[in-house]
């Protein structure tokens, strides 16, 4: 038997949480681990909004039978077809070989291609309408947020708004559901992680789904990952809204490689001139230690950019040159940037670096330092300067 959390009347959250997966998308860390969220309205019909990673597809599959009892699935909705919300659909349809799957057309390509599918399916467009009794169900596509067959499905009579990965955050859920129903500390910053890893590089498609919300209430966000909003909408969209505009807050991240500590106490001398010049916000990430997870996190977060790599083999040192490649292939806009290098022989890494501010169109802010072998008076100066404009530079625009 479980315990049927009833967020709203007829509405229920029926999803899991992960806490044994080490790296979401075989990629990114969960330190908190993760949840999967799916729910169900009983009504007149009913209807089941997402599924669950396959790997938890027992644990599911028992709680939407236990909620149901002797009732029958009228409905599944698919609002996102990534695998951890859509793994569990198979085994649902042998469980339920009636219910309609309601999606898009683009949701029906992939649910053959994922799962051979072909079936009891209900076709839905942008504004599209389900009548399960007291709940009314309305239909909106979301492409590209972040795959093309997103789309969200709008309760019109309890105001909520199941938003597919939108508004998601890495962190399961610690017995609450609702956001003013637990601590939510840790959720804020590992919003920003989830946008930055994975929805980061579509800020455009985000704003056109963001455009639609001033047109309906909302009272609750009834996200794939992580809590329930209700208390905190408008902190939520804020922070969606602010970073698909690429719109840093105060603050700058220096980013680093170093072999033998020579770039390591370039980038120190910048973060000291820095916080002399009135910076309190400074995230350093030594990329030989600090994910790229965590990394790309407050590029997105903050407004200036620096980054210091040594030259290696005539090109950047390997962990810059990967975490460039992520900034790059996010489409990150709007940052100040300032770059350092070393070398011994022959110096490269300024110059890629210079090339890559160019390449994002980003607004470089001093004069890139360029150390041959150890510190100098005239190196140390110039960390101090560069330092010291971007301080300038944060603050006053």
């Amino acid at each position: 038997m479980f315990l049927l959390n009833e967020i709203s009347e007829g509405v229920y959250y029926v999803g899991v949480n992960d806490r044994t997966k080490a790296l979401f998308e075989g990629l990114w860390p969960l330190p908190y681990g993760v949840s999967y969220n799916s729910y169900l309205i009983k009504d007149e019909k009913t209807a089941l909004i997402d599924t669950v990673d396959v790997c938890y597809s027992d644990l599911f599959l028992s709680k939407i039978a236990d909620a149901l009892g002797d009732r029958k699935l009228d409905y599944l909705i698919v609002n996102h077809m990534e695998p951890d919300h859509s793994g569990s659909i198979r085994m649902l349809r042998m469980l339920y070989p009636d219910v309609q799957i309601v999606g898009n057309s683009k949701t029906f390509g992939m649910l053959d291609g994922f799962y051979g599918l072909k079936e009891g399916l209900f076709e839905v467009k942008e504004g599209s309408t389900l009548d399960l009794g007291r709940h009314k169900l309305m239909f909106t596509m979301a492409p590209m947020v972040h795959w093309p067959e997103v789309m969200f499905t709008y309760d019109t009579t309890d105001k909520i708004l199941f938003s597919a990965d939108a508004f998601g955050t890495y962190g399961a859920l610690s017995g609450g559901v609702i956001d003013d129903e637990m601590n939510t500390d840790i959720f804020p910053e590992e919003m920003i992680r989830y946008y930055a890893n994975i929805v980061g590089k579509y800020g455009s498609p985000v704003q056109k789904a963001l455009q639609k919300l001033p047109s309906i209430e909302v009272k609750m966000i009834c996200s794939t990952h992580g809590p329930v909003w209700r208390s905190m909408i408008p902190e939520v969209v804020a922070t969606y809204d602010r970073l698909s505009r690429y719109e840093g807050t105060e603050g700058v991240t220096i980013i680093y490689g170093s072999m033998y500590g020579h770039t390591e106490q370039m980038a120190e001398t910048v973060a000291e001139a820095l916080a002399r010049g009135g910076v309190k916000n400074i995230a350093m990430h030594n990329t030989s230690k600090s994910h790229s997870s965590f990394i790309l996190k407050d590029v997105f977060k903050y407004k200036g950019l620096i980054i210091g790599s040594p030259t290696y083999s005539n090109q950047l040192y390997p962990d810059i040159a990967s975490i460039v490649d992520k900034i790059a292939l996010r489409e990150v806009k709007n940052r100040y940037f300032g770059c350092f290098g070393s070398f011994t022989w022959s110096g490269a890494a300024v110059k890629r670096l210079t090339a890559f501010a160019e390449q994002m169109k980003w607004e470089t802010v001093g004069t890139p330092i360029d150390q041959k072998q150890g510190m100098s008076a005239a190196t140390y100066e110039g960390c101090v300067a560069l330092g010291t404009a971007m301080a300038e530079k944060i603050q006053h625009v």
